[in-house]
Formats: C-alpha cells, sequence, structure tokens
C-alpha cells in the first residue's frame, strides 16, 4: 500500500516535524489544525472560539481536499478545546460548518478533549481521519 505526505499551501505549513497530512491507501489522516492563517502563518482570532474553529475546519478542509477527499469521506474528527465553557459555542460554530458539507447523509464521529494547547491564543485545535471508498 503506497503511502504518502499530504502537502497544500491552502493550509499552514507544519512549524513542527511533521505532514500536514498523510495518506495511505484509501485513508487520508489530517494532523492537528488550529486557527491559523495559511499565507501568514498568524494565529487568528484570539478569545473568539467560534471564528478560530471556522478557521481551523477550512485548513482541515483544504488538506483532506489535497488527499482527495471531503467530508463525506470522514469517519472521524477530534476536537481539542481549551475550555469547556467554549464547548456550546464551538459545537454550533463546528454544526454550521460541518453540517453542509456533508452529503450522503452520514456526519462523522466526533470526540471533544478539554486540555491544553500549544500556543496560549489557541482555543481550538482539530484533526481529522478520512477513509476513501471511491
Amino acid at each position: 500500500m503506497s503511502r504518502s505526505a499530504i502537502t497544500t499551501t491552502e493550509a499552514p505549513a507544519p512549524a513542527h516535524t511533521f505532514s500536514q497530512g498523510v495518506r495511505s491507501g484509501p485513508l487520508v489522516q489530517v494532523s492537528g489544525q488550529g486557527p491559523v492563517h495559511p499565507a501568514t502563518n498568524e494565529y487568528l482570532y484570539p478569545g473568539d472560539v467560534a471564528r478560530q474553529t471556522v478557521r481551523t475546519l477550512e485548513n482541515v478542509e483544504a488538506i483532506l481536499a489535497a488527499g482527495g477527499a471531503t467530508f463525506d469521506d470522514v469517519v472521524m474528527l477530534r476536537v481539542y478545546l481549551t475550555k469547556r465553557e467554549d464547548f456550546a459555542t464551538m459545537n454550533k460554530a463546528y454544526g454550521d460548518f460541518v453540517g453542509p458539507r456533508v452529503n450522503k447523509g452520514v456526519l462523522p464521529s466526533r470526540t471533544t478533549v478539554f486540555t491544553g494547547l500549544p500556543r496560549e491564543e489557541m482555543l481550538v485545535e482539530i484533526d481529522a481521519l478520512a477513509f476513501l471508498t471511491d
């Protein structure tokens, strides 16, 4: 089975020693993404978890596309939040973003974890696992 790194300029370049994503056969794994602008690598929207969630999902979507996947192919998303009180706001922004992108009627499974993140301004980080059937 072939294995390759996924790269795109439509999502931020990795800040450390990992790939934006990896495709191995029909699997596409997207590394954890944050609210970072792809061109400037600037962390965006301090204190606004809704806007950070949307920017983060845009980065995830760009890497999925570079790997040949869409949200219809995503089987699992993991959301990491720094504050429990941000859950409802994140969940609304997440639903508004992901829902319209799922055309085959099956939403991805999801886990939400409350944790510390690498940068103080990051309120959310999201990674994805997709399985390509076509």
